[in-house]
C-alpha cells in the first residue's frame, strides 16, 4: 500500500507531499490543474520512462519519493530478498531522480537499483490504469495477454513447455527453409566459398605470422644501423679505447694496495665485479653483433608478405585468427552444402519428430485457455452486473487459425505462433437478443471502461496486487452507468486501496480522501498543489462540479444529499 508520495521540481510541481490510507482516495480539479501529473510520477517512480521534459523549469533534477507498506506474504518481498535488498517493518522507501540531463538515479531503501530492478518489483506494488487504457480492448493481441494473466499460474507451466519445444520447432524450420532455397543461389554460394577457402589455403597462414613478421621487419629495417652501433660499443670495451682494461689494470692496482691496508677491499670487491660484469657484456654485444644481418631481399620478402596477409584480413578478418576461423566456418558449410541432401532428410526426420511433441503441448496449453476463458468471462459477466450491465452476455473466444504451412493437430494444419495455437477474442452482447460480437468492434466507449474496470478489477484479485489507480475510468459514462461505477470503486477499495482521478461528482461524493488538485499562477510561475478537503470543501468541490463554475445554494444542497448517500452506501458495503 502506498503511505506517503512526495514529488519535488516535477513538471508545474513545486513540492508537494501527500498521505494517503486505505479505502477510497479521490482526486479533483479542473481541467488542466496537473491531476495525471501525479498518476505520472508514480509511474515514473515505478520504473516509467523518464525524459528531461519532466524536470521543472530553471531546476537541475526532480525528486520522487514513495513510501510503501505490504502484507506479511506480499511477493514484493520475496523478490526484493532475492535483489539483496534489505527490508524492515514490511515497508519500503523508492526513490528516483531525474536530472534535466536526462539521466536517472534508482533506489530503494537507500539502495542503488538498476532500471530494470525497479521495473520487477512495480507490478507488485501498484496497478495504474492510465487515461484512454480501455481503448486497449480494441487490440485484439492484448486479448490474449489478459487471459493469461489471469489464469498465470496454471498457463505459465504449460506454456513454458510449449516455448521450449516451440524454439527448437522455429530453429528447425528456418535450417530446412535455407536448405531448400534455389538451387542456383546455393550453387553460386558455394563457388564462392570454394574460392574464398582456396585464396585462404593457397596463402599458407600460421597462427601469429602477422605478428611475428612485423618484428622481423622492423629489425631488418634497422639493420645496418644496429649492426653500427654495437660495433662501436663492443669497441669500446675491448677495442683500442680498452675499456675493460683499464678496468683490469685498476684490479691489479688494487690488490697491490691490499697488500699493505685492507681498508679498500670492499672498493676491490666491487671494481673487481664490475670488471667482470664488463667482460660480460662485451661478450653479450658481440654475440648478438655477429647475428645482425642487413638483408634487402629479406626485407623485400617480408614485405610481399604482409602485403598478402593485408589484403586477406581486409577480405577476411582483422587478424590470421580470425581469417583462420573463418576458412575453418567455410569448410563446414561447404561440408553441409555437399551433404544437402542428407541433412535435409535428417533436418525433416527431427523436425517430424519435434512437432508432433509441439502439438501435444500446444494443445495441452489451448485446453487450458479454454479452461480459464470460461471462469475469466463468468467473473468478467458477475463484474458488469454491479457495473449496470446487468444483461450483458460475455464470452472469451479461444479459437485456431488453419494454415497449410502451419503445424498439424489433429489432422489439421493450424497457424503456430510463439504464443501457441491459439487467437483470443473478447466477445460481448450488451442487449438482451443480440448476438455476441468482438469487443472490439461494437463496445462503446463507456461500455469499453466498464469492461476494462471489471477486468482491472478481477486481475488484481489473481494477482494480490494491494494498490489500484485509476485515471479517469469513468471516462465516457454518465447517470446511472456513472454511479455504478462510484459504487463498485467502493466495493473495490473496501479490499484494497484505490486512488481514482475523476470529473464525476457521483464518483468523487464516494471518497474515504477526498484530494483536491489546484494550479496557482503569479507574474513568475506556475505551481500545483494537492490539498486534502474537509466535509465543508468537500461540498464546496462537488457543487463545483455539479454546476461548473457557478456554486450556489441550490449546488451546494445537491451536493450534500449526493455524500450523505454516498455515506449509506459505503455503511451497506461495509456491512
Amino acid at each position: 500500500m502506498l503511505l506517503e508520495l512526495t514529488i519535488r521540481n516535477f513538471a508545474v510541481i513545486k513540492e508537494v507531499s501527500v498521505s494517503f490510507g486505505r479505502g477510497l482516495t479521490i482526486l479533483t480539479g479542473e481541467t488542466g490543474a496537473g491531476k495525471s501529473i501525479l498518476i505520472d510520477a508514480i509511474s515514473l517512480l515505478l520504473g516509467g520512462r523518464g525524459s528531461a521534459d519532466y524536470v521543472r523549469y530553471g531546476c537541475k533534477k526532480a525528486e520522487i519519493e514513495g513510501l510503501f507498506e505490504f502484507e506479511a506474504n506480499a511477493p514484493a518481498l520475496s523478490l526484493m530478498e532475492e535483489m539483496g535488498i534489505e527490508v524492515e517493518e514490511r515497508t519500503i522507501i523508492i526513490r528516483r531522480e531525474l536530472a534535466s540531463t536526462g539521466k536517472t538515479i534508482c533506489r530503494i531503501n537507500g539502495q542503488m537499483v538498476t532500471l530494470s530492478m525497479l521495473r520487477d518489483v512495480a507490478p507488485w506494488l501498484i496497478n495504474i490504469h492510465g487515461q484512454h487504457e480501455h481503448q486497449s480492448l480494441m487490440q485484439g493481441d492484448r486479448h490474449m495477454e489478459w487471459l493469461d494473466a489471469f489464469g498465470d499460474e496454471k498457463i505459465a507451466p504449460a506454456f513454458r513447455e510449449f516455448s521450449k519445444l516451440y524454439g527448437i520447432y522455429r530453429q528447425l524450420v528456418s535450417e530446412l527453409e535455407y536448405m531448400s532455397t534455389n538451387e542456383r543461389e546455393m550453387v553460386q554460394r558455394m563457388d564462392m566459398l570454394r574460392f574464398q577457402l582456396q585464396e585462404i589455403v593457397e596463402a599458407n597462414l600460421r597462427p601469429l605470422e602477422d605478428e611475428e613478421l612485423i618484428k622481423e621487419r622492423k629489425k631488418l629495417s634497422g639493420g645496418e644501423k644496429l649492426a653500427h652501433s654495437l660495433e662501436d660499443a663492443y669497441r669500446s670495451l675491448v677495442g683500442e679505447q680498452r675499456g675493460v682494461d683499464w678496468i683490469s689494470n685498476a684490479v691489479s692496482h688494487l690488490e697491490t694496495v691490499l697488500e699493505y691496508d685492507e681498508e679498500l677491499k670492499e672498493t676491490h670487491q666491487m671494481v673487481e665485479s664490475a670488471f667482470y660484469q664488463l667482460e660480460e657484456a662485451a661478450r653479450l654485444v658481440r654475440d648478438y653483433r655477429d647475428t645482425i644481418e642487413f638483408d634487402p631481399e629479406r626485407l623485400m620478402q617480408i614485405e610481399s608478405r604482409l602485403d598478402e596477409i593485408n589484403r586477406l584480413k581486409r577480405k577476411y578478418g582483422l587478424s590470421v585468427d580470425e581469417i583462420l576461423e573463418y576458412a575453418a566456418s567455410i569448410e563446414d558449410e561447404l561440408d553441409s552444402m555437399e551433404n544437402r541432401e542428407t541433412r535435409i532428410e535428417e533436418i525433416q526426420k527431427k523436425l517430424k519428430e519435434v512437432a508432433l511433441d509441439l502439438a501435444v503441448e500446444a494443445t495441452e496449453l489451448s485446453q487450458i485457455r479454454k479452461q480459464i476463458a470460461t471462469i475469466l468471462a463468468q467473473a468478467i459477466e458477475q463484474e458488469l452486473k454491479e457495473l449496470h450491465m446487468g444483461r450483458a452476455r460475455f464470452e472469451i473466444a479461444v479459437n485456431q487459425q488453419e494454415d497449410e504451412r502451419g503445424l498439424e493437430v489433429d489432422g489439421m494444419r493450424l497457424r503456430v505462433t510463439a504464443n501457441g495455437i491459439d487467437t483470443v477474442e473478447f466477445l460481448i452482447a450488451p442487449n438482451p437478443g443480440e448476438p455476441l460480437r468482438s469487443v472490439s468492434k461494437i463496445a462503446s466507449g463507456g461500455e469499453l471502461s466498464r469492461i476494462m474496470l471489471a477486468m482491472k478489477t478481477i486481475l488484481a484479485d489473481a494477482e494480490n496486487i494491494d494498490t489500484m489507480i485509476f485515471d479517469e475510468v469513468d471516462t465516457g459514462v454518465s447517470g446511472r452507468a456513472a454511479q455504478a461505477i462510484a459504487e463498485k470503486l467502493v466495493r473495490v477499495s473496501r479490499r484494497r486501496q484505490v486512488l481514482s482521478i475523476t470529473h464525476l461528482p457521483q464518483v468523487a461524493s464516494m471518497a474515504d480522501t477526498h484530494l483536491r488538485i489546484e494550479k496557482h499562477m503569479n507574474e513568475n510561475e506556475t505551481e500545483t498543489k494537492v490539498q486534502a478537503l474537509p466535509y465543508e470543501e468537500r461540498v464546496v468541490e462537488l457543487a463545483r462540479m455539479l454546476g461548473g463554475a457557478q456554486v450556489t445554494e441550490t449546488t451546494k444542497s445537491n451536493a450534500r444529499e449526493m455524500l450523505d448517500q454516498a455515506e449509506e452506501l459505503k455503511k451497506r458495503t461495509e456491512g
